[in-house]
C-alpha cells in the first residue's frame, strides 16, 4: 500500500533567527506547535511569535522542549489570550521542565510587570501552569488518534529534550537545542533508535567549531584569576539556571584547589537561584552518572561551599563595585535589563575589571553589541558610559558546533533535513558545508531552511506496513507469500488478521465488517441495471445520501459515485460475500457480453433532442414483473411447472363471503376451516387428490406417497420460477404443513380472486409465452433447462439434499453455500477484493418412481455466480455455451 500525502512546516518563529521558537507542523488534518518562545531583543508584542497566523483552536498539542524563555516564555501567553482554550489541544513537557518554567515565567511576569509591556498577569501564568501535562524521558506519550511522541535526553539545560513524533506514521524529530557533549552535570543528547522522516535540528553555530571542554574551562579559570590578581571584578552574566549551575561547578571546584582565593567572594546574583537548586537536588536522577555517583556518597554537589548569595540589602551594587575584587554570575545573560545590566555598567569605566561572556548572544541585545568592544554605549538612563572594561568571550554555551551538528544529522539519516534556530548567513554556511558532505556520499537528501512564515511542503510517497497477527502469525512467512486477511485501519496504523480472529481484535461481541470495493467501468448506469435485473430479476433503485444507488438483493449497494466508476458496498459474511463476488464478475464482463453489444446497437435517429438515456425504459426479458402482474404471473409460471409433472392443476378459489360455519358443522376446527377458504391448486393424480395452499404454499393430502412428492416438485418450482432476489429474501425452509411460510413473494392473497384457470393458461399458451413454449413438453423443457437459460430460471448455488429413503427434499427455498476460501471476505476500504465463484451444485429432480436424479453436464443449472447474462436465443439471438 502507498499513498502520498504533505506535511507542511511554518516558522512562527526562529526561521532564519535565533529566538522566539515556534514551528508548526501539520500533516492529514493534524496540528503540532513545538515551542513557544519570545524574542530576548524585543519586549511586549513584538518578542512574541507571529501568533495571528494560526488558528490555535485547531491545534492538537504544544510540545515544549526546555525551560529557557527563548523557547517557553510566550506559552501563557496563547494559552490564555488566544483560542487555544477553545480546541482541544494539551500542553506536554518533562517534569524538570514543568518545576523550573514555573519559576521562569514568575520572575518573567514580574519583570514584565514594570512596564506598559506586560503580556499577561500573574493569574494569567497560575491558569497556564495548571493545564500543563508533564512526562518523562522516554515515554510514549499518545496524544490523539494519530498523533503520538516520545522525549529524548537533549542535553543543554536540566529537563531538556527532543521529541521523536508520530503523525499518522509520518516519524519527525524536532531537536530544539540540544548538545552532544557531557559536561559536569548533564547527559548528552541521544541519538533516538528510529530513523524519522523528517529532521528538524538548531543550526546556532552553523559552521564554527567550538574548543574541547578541558580547553575552555582552562582558559576561563585562567582568565578569572588574571583578573583578580589585578584587582578587579569578574562579572559573568548568565541566565538564571542551565549554564549557570556549569559555571558555579567549575569555580567551586577551582576555589577549592586554590587556597589563596578563599578569600575572594562568588556571588550569585538571582532571585532564582535559591529557589531552583531545590529542583536541581529533586531531579539528580536525570543528570549523568558523576553527579549521581556523588550524591549516593551522600555528596550533594549542588551546595556550594565558596558560592554565596548576594545581600539583600538595597543597593548592594555599589558597595560590591566600590568593595574588594570578587566573582559575580548575574542574570539575564543578555544583560538587557537586570543585576547584570546594572552591574556592567558600575564597572564598565574600570580597566581593571573584566566582563567574560560565557554564551551565546542573540543579535540586537548589549552582550552580543559589547563583543566589538566599542569605546562607548549608551546605558538605560540614556546617558553614555565608556566602557574600559576588558570583554572576553568564552562559550559554555550547550548548544552543538558544527562538528557535533553535522555529525549527529548524519546519524539520523532523515530523508529531509530542516534547519532553524540560525541567523540566516550562519545558516546558509551549514546548508552548503551539509549539502557538500551528501553530494560527496552520493545521498540525495533535501535540506531545507525556511524563513518566518514560509511554508515548506514535503510531500512523502512511502509504504505502509501492516502488522499480521493472530492466526496469519502463527507461521512465519517465506519470501513472496502471500498473505490473505483483513486489513484493520485504526487510529493510522494497519493490522491484517485472519477474518475468525476480528472479534479477538475488536473486544466486541459482534463485529459488522463493511466492506467497499471500487472499480472503473466503461458502460452506462442503465446498461449495469439492464444486466443487474437479468441476473437477480429485480433491483432497488433510488438515491442513498445524494448517490445513485441500486440494492441488489437487498445486500449490496451498487453505487455511481463518478461517472465512469462504481462503488459496491455491502455488510460482509459468508453469503453477502457470494452476493457481491457475483455482482462484481458480472459488472466487470457487461462491456465483453453479446447480449450488451445487441442491446447498444438498435437503429436509432440522429436527432440532437435530449434523449439522455435511449435504454432508460429498456427491461430485461428476464425482469421480475411489474407488480400489477407479478401474482397472476408467478401463480402461472408454478402452475406450468406442476402441469409438467403431473397433468392438469386444477385453480381453486374461495367463495367470496361464504359461510365457514357449514365447514365447522363437518367436523373441522377453525384452522382447517379457514384453510379451505384460501386460493389453491389441486393435483389429482388416479384417486388421490393433493392441495397446494397458495398462501401458506404447504400441501396436505389423504396420500402420504403424493403429499411428499407435491411437496419435492414444489420446492423445485419455487426455486425454478423465483429470481434471485426472491430465492434469498424468502431464505428459510420449508418443513411440512406445520412450519407457515410468510413470504409475500410466493403468496396468493385473497384478493386476487379474479384468477381463473383460463387466465392461467392463457398465461402459459403460445400467444403470452415469453419464450414461446405452451404444451406440457415445453414446460418441461423449460424445467429442466432452467438453469441453462440463465434468466427467471436460474439456481443459486445451494447445499441440496439428497431425500432420505426415496423421498424427495421438503426444503423449498436455496441454502447458500458456507465458502471455505476467506479470500472473498478480505477486502477493505479501497483495496482490491479476490473474486471467488460459489461452488457449483447440481440441482435435483424427481424421476417418474419419486427418486432423486441427477442431470448430466449438459442440462446441469449455471451457478449464480457468473459474470455474464445468458439468455436464448428467442429473447437475445444469443448462443448459450456451457
Amino acid at each position: 500500500m502507498s499513498d502520498q500525502a504533505t506535511l507542511s512546516v511554518t516558522m512562527l518563529g526562529a526561521g532564519q533567527e535565533v529566538g522566539r521558537s515556534c514551528c508548526v507542523l501539520q500533516y492529514r488534518g493534524r496540528t503540532i506547535v513545538c515551542d513557544t518562545g519570545v524574542h530576548p531583543a524585543y519586549s511586549g508584542m513584538a518578542s512574541l511569535p507571529f501568533i495571528d497566523d494560526l488558528d490555535w483552536s485547531t491545534v492538537d498539542c504544544i510540545l515544549v522542549t526546555h525551560f529557557h524563555l527563548d523557547h517557553a516564555a510566550a506559552l501563557t501567553y496563547i494559552t490564555e489570550k488566544t483560542n487555544f482554550k477553545d480546541g482541544k489541544g494539551k500542553v506536554y513537557m518533562t517534569h524538570p521542565t514543568k518545576a523550573v518554567h514555573k519559576f521562569m515565567m514568575q520572575d518573567f511576569a514580574r519583570m514584565s510587570s514594570s512596564t506598559s509591556d506586560a503580556l499577561f498577569s500573574p493569574i494569567d501564568m497560575e491558569m497556564s501552569l495548571l493545564s500543563i501535562i508533564p512526562v518523562s524521558v522516554h515515554q510514549l506519550i499518545q496524544v490523539c488518534p494519530g498523533v503520538s511522541f516520545t522525549p529524548y535526553h537533549a542535553g543543554h539545560v536540566l529537563g531538556a529534550c527532543m521529541y521523536l513524533i508520530d503523525i499518522a506514521g509520518l516519524k519527525i524529530l524536532y531537536t530544539g537545542d540540544y548538545s552532544r557533549e557531557e559536561d559536569r552535570h548533564l547527559v548528552k543528547a541521544e541519538l533516538p533508535p528510529i530513523r524519522p522522516d523528517v529532521l528538524i535540528v538548531e543550526s546556532t553555530y552553523g559552521v564554527h567549531s567550538l574548543e574541547d571542554r578541558d580547553t575552555k574551562e582552562s582558559r576561563f579559570t585562567n582568565l578569572v584569576h588574571s583578573i583578580i590578581r589585578r584587582g578587579g571584578h569578574v562579572l559573568l552574566p548568565v541566565f538564571a539556571l542551565g549554564r549557570a549551575q556549569e559555571l558555579l561547578l567549575i569555580l567551586d571546584e577551582y576555589w577549592k584547589k586554590h587556597p589563596e582565593l578563599h578569600n575572594v567572594p562568588i556571588y550569585y546574583a538571582s532571585s532564582l537561584a535559591k529557589k531552583c537548586m531545590a529542583v536541581y537536588q529533586t531531579y539528580i536522577h536525570t543528570m549523568n552518572s558523576n553527579i549521581r555517583t556523588r550524591f549516593a556518597k551522600r555528596d550533594n554537589p549542588f551546595v556550594f561551599k565558596h558560592i554565596s548569595n548576594v545581600p539583600a540589602t538595597r543597593g548592594w551594587e555599589k558597595k560590591i563595585a566600590e568593595g574588594p575584587p570578587c566573582v559575580v554570575l548575574a542574570s539575564p545573560g543578555f544583560m538587557q535589563v537586570g543585576h547584570s545590566r546594572e552591574l556592567f555598567e558600575l564597572w564598565a569605566p574600570d580597566a581593571r575589571n573584566g566582563l567574560v561572556i560565557t554564551g551565546y548572544s542573540i543579535e540586537g541585545t548589549l552582550a552580543r553589541d559589547i563583543m566589538t568592544e566599542p569605546e562607548e554605549f549608551q546605558g538605560l538612563k540614556g546617558n553614555t558610559i565608556p566602557r574600559k572594561i576588558s570583554v572576553d568571550y568564552i562559550s559554555f554555551s550547550a548548544h552543538v558546533d558544527y562538528a557535533q551538528n553535522s555529525e549527529f544529522i548524519q546519524a539520523v539519516k532523515a530523508q529531509h533535513v530542516v534547519l532553524v534556530h540560525g541567523e540566516q548567513n550562519t545558516m546558509g554556511r551549514l546548508r552548503a558545508a551539509m549539502q557538500s558532505k551528501y553530494k560527496e556520499r552520493d545521498e540525495d537528501v533535501k535540506i531545507h531552511t525556511p524563513r518566518n512564515l514560509e511554508t515548506l511542503n514535503l510531500s512523502f510517497r512511502g509504504e505502509r506496513v501492516a502488522k499480521a497477527i493472530g492466526t496469519l502469525a502463527d507461521k512465519v512467512p517465506q519470501p513472496n507469500d502471500i498473505l490473505s486477511g483483513l486489513l484493520v485501519a485504526k487510529d493510522y496504523s494497519y493490522t491484517l488478521l485472519d477474518p475468525r480472529d476480528l472479534r479477538d481484535f475488536a473486544g466486541l461481541s459482534t463485529c459488522i465488517v463493511t466492506q467497499r470495493q471500487r472499480l472503473i467501468i466503461g458502460v452506462g448506469w442503465e446498461l449495469v441495471r439492464w444486466h443487474l435485473e437479468g441476473m437477480y430479476g429485480k433491483v432497488e433503485e433510488g438515491l442513498h445520501e445524494g448517490v445513485p444507488t441500486m440494492r441488489v438483493m437487498g445486500v449490496l449497494d451498487v453505487k455511481r459515485t463518478a461517472e465512469h466508476e462504481l462503488t459496491l458496498e455491502w455488510e460482509s459474511n459468508a453469503s453477502n460475500d457470494m452476493i457481491a463476488d457475483s455482482t462484481l464478475a458480472l459488472i466487470t464482463g457487461i462491456d465483453k457480453s453479446p447480449a450488451s453489444v445487441k442491446l447498444t446497437t438498435t437503429p436509432h435517429s440522429h436527432s440532437h433532442s435530449d434523449d439522455t438515456d435511449a435504454h432508460a425504459h429498456h427491461r430485461h426479458p428476464h425482469a421480475e414483473p411489474e407488480s400489477d402482474d407479478s401474482s397472476v404471473t408467478r401463480i402461472s409460471r408454478l402452475a406450468m411447472f406442476l402441469e409438467a409433472h403431473f397433468g392438469d392443476v386444477e385453480l381453486h378459489m374461495p367463495e367470496v363471503g361464504g359461510d365457514k360455519e357449514v365447514e365447522k358443522e363437518k367436523g373441522e376446527d377453525e384452522e382447517e376451516a379457514e384453510s379451505a377458504n384460501e386460493p389453491s391448486l389441486l393435483v389429482e393424480l388416479d384417486e388421490a387428490v393433493a392441495k397446494i395452499n397458495l398462501k401458506t404454499l404447504t400441501v396436505t393430502s389423504n396420500h402420504e406417497p403424493l403429499r411428499r412428492r407435491v411437496e419435492a416438485v414444489l420446492d423445485m418450482a419455487i426455486t425454478t420460477v423465483s429470481s434471485l432476489t426472491e430465492s434469498f429474501v424468502s431464505g428459510k425452509r420449508l418443513g411440512g404443513p406445520e412450519e407457515i411460510h410468510t413470504e409475500k413473494e410466493m403468496s396468493l392473497s385473497a384478493d386476487d380472486a379474479s384468477l381463473s384457470m383460463e387466465g392461467i393458461q392463457s398465461e402459459a399458451g403460445p400467444s403470452s409465452s415469453s419464450d414461446g413454449l405452451g404444451d406440457k413438453d415445453q414446460s418441461a423443457k423449460e424445467s429442466q433447462e432452467a438453469g441453462s437459460s440463465g434468466g427467471e430460471a436460474a439456481v443459486v448455488a445451494m447445499d441440496t439434499d439428497p431425500p432420505a429413503n426415496g423421498s424427495s427434499s421438503s426444503s423449498a427455498v436455496p441454502h447458500p453455500v458456507e465458502l471455505t476460501s476467506s479470500s472473498s471476505t478480505t477486502a477493505t476500504s479501497g483495496s482490491s477484493t479476490p473474486i471467488t465463484a460459489p461452488a457449483q451444485e447440481t440441482p435435483v429432480l424427481l424421476d417418474e418412481n419419486g427418486q432423486a436424479s441427477s442431470q448430466s453436464n449438459d442440462e446441469a443449472a449455471v451457478p449464480a455466480a457468473v459474470g455474464a447474462v445468458e439468455e436464448e436465443e428467442e429473447h437475445a439471438g444469443l448462443e448459450v455455451h456451457d
